[in-house]
């Protein structure tokens, strides 16, 4: 009876020591929480606000509308903003402004999207991590990093895991280049949509279900063009698609290595592009998204890729186990249970008003150099007649020329 007594009374004491303990905590968090709120609403141009190391718990979303700000931390392995459990949302920090830099720091598990900066010009985004960590759920948030309507936007060298729609987003937004960042288990690990002027390189998508896309969707602010994907790694980009029902990526099928969806001079080259299962490569229109605006689509949204110019790129492996019923059937009609199919996919929706012979304009013509095939998957025809003739592919576009932000930011 002493010794159960004893152990009664350790527990006892045990437990009213970690009580304690646990509201120590919660009152450090409530009180970084508040410090940081009145730091970004207090914040004047040329303000740094430096967080130092520390895994921080925060309750609600962050804001900042005053520009010339600098956010940094001590590292994204190293300040940690976490949001789970956040009750007040939905973003973790949504920031409203001009000359923003954000640096070296992590925000995980925010209830909606991660980092959103609306409506900026001169925005850095420099060794930021964003994470779910509970894995691929549709219950994520959408967006990891996340400018939209922005101008003159760097994202570099940052991490991005587990976003239900895009990892690295750059929408509706002009002069953008995104370098040397990793993205993995997202929906699209990478997505430049409706912009015009990006240049995405040195990255590395893995593990999403699409590693890179450039896409144009109807009924926003502008049409997107001009974007170069060159030298990156887009490898086994193969997990089941998670996003949110109606998502415009949700249609995206698992296996998919980059991607051009109704976007105009696009340039695929110099990149390492390996083992994704549906297709290493697809060149697709509005058409085959099944994604349907509910206020329907406008007359002069143009809904065709053209001018997309695949050259120099390193392929291995790929379409072999391509994802949806469809897709399947039209592998093994074509070649067979054993075969593949090749390095590119088109989907075969062209523009009927501007064909000539049979052929678009020469500078809005899809050309492929140094694939392993391309098939046309004759999409207006629900994928009856497809074709494996390379000759309409055998061309070159004007290249384009590299983005150049002005200013350069300094990091």
């Amino acid at each position: 009876m002493r010794n159960a007594c004893g152990l009664f009374a350790l527990s006892l004491l045990l437990s009213a020591c970690s009580q304690p303990q646990n509201t120590t905590q919660n009152q450090a968090d409530a009180s970084f929480e508040s410090k940081l709120e009145q730091q970004l609403l207090d914040a004047k141009p040329g303000s740094v606000i430096d967080i130092p190391a520390g895994h921080y718990t925060l309750k609600r979303g962050l804001s900042l509308r005053t520009n010339g700000v600098t956010v940094r931390g001590a590292g994204m392995d190293k300040t940690v903003l976490s949001f789970k459990g956040q009750i007040v949302g939905p973003e973790g920090l949504l920031v409203n402004a001009d000359d923003f830099t954000i640096e070296n720091l992590a925000i995980e598990d925010t209830m909606g999207d991660a980092l959103k900066i609306n409506q900026g010009r001169n925005i850095t985004i420099h060794g930021v991590r964003i994470e779910w960590t509970d894995g691929p759920k549709s219950t994520n948030g959408a967006y990891g990093l996340y400018p939209v309507k922005t101008q003159n936007v760097l994202v570099e060298d940052s991490v991005v895991i587990g976003a239900s729609d895009a990892g690295i987003y750059v929408g509706q937004s002009n002069n953008i280049v995104v370098r040397r960042n990793r993205a993995e288990q997202n929906v699209a690990g990478i997505e430049i949509e409706n912009s015009v002027n990006a240049d995405v390189y040195d990255n590395t998508a893995t593990k999403n279900t699409g590693g890179i896309l450039v896409f144009n969707m109807p009924n926003l602010s502008q049409e997107g063009h001009a974007t170069r994907v060159f030298h990156n790694k887009v490898f086994a980009n193969n997990t089941g698609n998670f996003a949110k029902k109606g998502a415009a990526v949700a249609s995206v099928p698992a296996g998919s290595g980059v991607v051009v969806n109704s976007n105009d001079k696009v340039e695929i080259f110099d990149n390492d592009i390996a083992d994704n299962q549906t297709a290493n490569v697809i060149i697709s229109s509005y058409f085959s998204t099944n994604y349907y605006n509910t206020r329907g689509v406008a007359a002069d949204y143009n809904p065709y890729p053209k001018g997309i110019y695949v050259y120099g790129n390193r392929f291995k492996g790929g379409g072999d186990s391509p994802d949806g019923l469809k897709l399947k059937t039209l592998k093994a009609a074509v070649y067979g249970l054993g075969g593949n199919f090749p390095d590119v996919v088109w989907d075969g929706y062209a523009d009927p008003k501007i064909a000539a012979d049979g052929l678009p304009p020469p500078d809005d013509r899809i050309c492929i150099q140094g694939a392993n095939g391309v098939l046309n998957a004759d999409g207006p025809h629900d994928y009856k007649n497809p074709s494996t003739d390379a000759k309409p592919f055998q061309c070159s576009l004007p290249k384009l020329p590299p983005v150049a932000l002005n200013p350069e930011p300094k990091v």
